[in-house]
């Protein structure tokens, strides 16, 4: 499983903006069809746990395993 700041690399190298930071990272991502991705990334530094990481990467970023394992 990846770590969240593998996630926050990601989103960073993924052309996210990060839009708040509190105890969280919140990052924005508009879409060329007008619509508007969210995600919030912990500030830990472990593994996110199996069901919300495939949560996160299915419903937030929507993006496969493969394209977030090149730009991580």
């Amino acid at each position: 499983m990846p770590k969240w700041s593998e996630l926050k690399r990601f989103c960073e190298h993924d052309g996210w903006e990060l839009y708040k930071q509190t105890d969280h990272y919140f990052y924005r991502k508009r879409m060329p069809d007008g619509t508007l991705k969210l995600t919030k990334i912990s500030n830990s530094t472990g593994d996110i746990p199996k069901p919300v990481w495939e949560k996160i990467r299915t419903k937030q970023l929507q993006v496969t395993q493969e394209y977030f394992n090149k730009l991580k």
